[in-house]
């Protein structure tokens, strides 16, 4: 870099001093272009290397190559090779849609950790909270300004994903088109907080081969009858995925191939209080291959959201110079502060 940003300098010098014919002017005139040029690339990895703190930089959040490749330097290391007696990676349909059934676990998960059947064996219902929501997956979708692929959207109704540092007794979304994600509220949203805000700049659907950036666990797989299950705990934040063994026809495309269904999503939530949720697990019911309905599901962002929305304060490094949504005694892990 400094032998770089030597010969730039010497290079504007020599065009300041140039004069005479106007090819000589001509040839000094691309010297200095590209000196400027090398100037502004030492001066970009600079800042880069000393961390940007910038609200776009802040919500981009690790997720160990699923949602972006933060981190994961190169892409490759993010990637799982599956070893001998391991089983084959199931894959996404191209699109889909399911309910789900949403287990806040709040006790005894040391003890009964995930994944969990439907309900969760060795636990009681004193142990977990039930809600419901439903998830709609297209990875055909494209954004009309390109910037990136697919769309999901996770829906919770009268209990937000547990994961902040807030109560979670209310109705939300998670919209992902292309790379840019969006959070929703609705009519039943704490006061003074907006419809709508901007999770993030960098945080596409998973693909359909996501399953490749979590490693197969045996013992994960042990636990529910059936299932292959996947998990990692990045900075000590579970995130685990488990599908059936067995392929099994499609509910709504009796056309379709059978194919490995999953059971269900698994991660540790904010265990401090509230949300109070060290475990969460989202249980499918009914997944099937029926294209989502658009104007139920990815038109919401345009009719809930600003053209520019403002970006989402929800985790307590989201807005620094806001007051922190739950201030605790001792701040605990949570997703946004990971690292692969």
């Amino acid at each position: 870099m400094g032998g770089r940003h030597g010969y730039s300098e010497r290079a504007a010098m020599r065009c300041v001093q140039t004069k005479g014919r106007n090819a000589a002017k001509r040839d000094c005139a691309r010297l200095l272009g590209i000196a400027l040029w090398l100037a502004a690339g030492v001066a970009g990895a600079a800042a880069q290397a000393g961390g940007a703190d910038d609200p776009a930089s802040r919500h981009v959040y690790s997720t160990g190559g699923v949602h972006n490749d933060q981190d994961c330097v190169p892409p490759s290391t993010c990637i799982y090779k599956r070893k001998q007696g391991e089983p084959t990676d199931p894959l996404y349909p191209a699109w889909w849609s399911s309910e789900w059934i949403m287990y806040r676990v709040f006790n005894n998960s040391d003890k009964f950790p995930p994944p969990y059947a439907s309900p969760p064996a060795g636990l009681t219902p004193n142990d977990y909270q039930v809600s419901t929501g439903a998830t709609y997956y297209d990875s055909t979708y494209a954004r009309r300004d390109r910037d990136g692929t697919g769309a999901m959207m996770e829906h919770y109704d009268k209990f937000c994903l547990p994961i902040f540092p807030i109560p979670n007794n209310f109705t939300c979304s998670f919209v992902s088109l292309g790379n840019k994600a969006y959070f929703l509220r609705y009519d039943d949203r704490p006061p003074n907080t907006p419809q709508c805000c901007q999770f993030s700049l960098n945080n596409h659907p998973p693909r359909r081969d996501f399953i490749k950036h979590l490693p197969y666990s045996a013992t994960d797989s042990g636990r529910v009858p059936g299932v292959q299950a996947y998990s990692m705990t990045p900075g000590g934040i579970l995130f685990g995925y488990a599908f059936y063994k067995a392929p099994a026809p499609d509910s709504f495309n009796n056309k379709a191939k059978p194919y490995r269904r999953p059971q269900s999503f698994y991660f540790a939530g904010q265990p401090t209080d509230p949300p109070n949720a060290p475990i969460v697990s989202q249980n499918y019911t009914n997944f099937r291959m029926q294209r989502p309905d658009a104007v139920k599901t990815w038109d919401q962002v345009a009719k809930m959201c600003p053209a520019k929305p403002g970006w989402c304060c929800l985790f307590a490094s989201d807005c620094p110079d806001a007051q922190a949504a739950a201030p605790t005694a001792k701040p605990a892990a949570e997703w946004s502060t990971i690292k692969k």
